[in-house]
């Protein structure tokens, strides 16, 4: 139970304490270099998933909200019942991982708007503001900060239809909720046999 809930409280630190960094200190779209060309902090928010995807409308937004909340109750569920049962750490720690991760975009997603300005290209945004937030609950919108184009370049000529255009891997802007989320998921993949019944 401790190792789950250090887990759980170690991500959701680092999650919101960048998230809320980024928000109030960046402009939208603004980069920071951390490791030369391949690793940058760059502010851009979504409405929708991980890594950037959304659903349309305020109703998708808001039907993600509803779902992820409804998933992070069974999560948790299945946690303590892990626990309870004395399960095998490495499941106890990928669930850990995807709890805390789940927790940490549904965080951005209900309270965000409230608590936030809008943010802007040409102005941050601001904690409590006097006029409100930018947004009612559950409409809020995810921070991600990461940013990894580790190969850039053109696709070869004589590749059909992609000849010349530029190629970017990996584009995807995510944060560390997404990443925990991720390698939990890994964890369970890569680690079935050892750790799953």
């Amino acid at each position: 139970m401790k190792r789950a809930a250090f887990v759980i409280f170690l991500v959701l630190f680092i999650d919101q304490a960048l998230k809320i960094w980024i928000k109030t200190s960046f402009l939208l779209g603004e980069d920071m270099p951390i490791f030369g060309h391949w690793f940058y902090l760059h502010f851009t928010e979504n409405n929708g998933m991980a890594f950037g995807y959304e659903l349309g409308s305020s109703y998708g937004k808001l039907f993600l909200s509803i779902f992820r909340i409804a998933a992070v109750g069974g999560i948790a569920w299945y946690l303590w019942h892990c626990i309870k049962h004395k399960e095998n750490s490495g499941l106890i720690i990928s669930l850990s991982l995807i709890l805390a991760g789940a927790i940490g975009n549904i965080i951005d997603s209900a309270f965000y708007g409230l608590l936030f300005s809008e943010s802007t290209f040409y102005q941050k945004a601001v904690f409590l503001p006097n006029g409100g937030g930018y947004s009612s609950f559950l409409h809020g919108k995810v921070v991600d900060m990461l940013y990894f184009p580790i190969i850039e370049g053109h696709w070869p000529s004589w590749i059909p239809f992609l000849s010349g255009s530029e190629f970017l891997f990996f584009s995807p802007v995510f944060n560390i909720a997404d990443s925990a989320i991720s390698i939990g998921v890994a964890i369970l993949l890569i680690f079935q046999r050892k750790i799953l019944r």
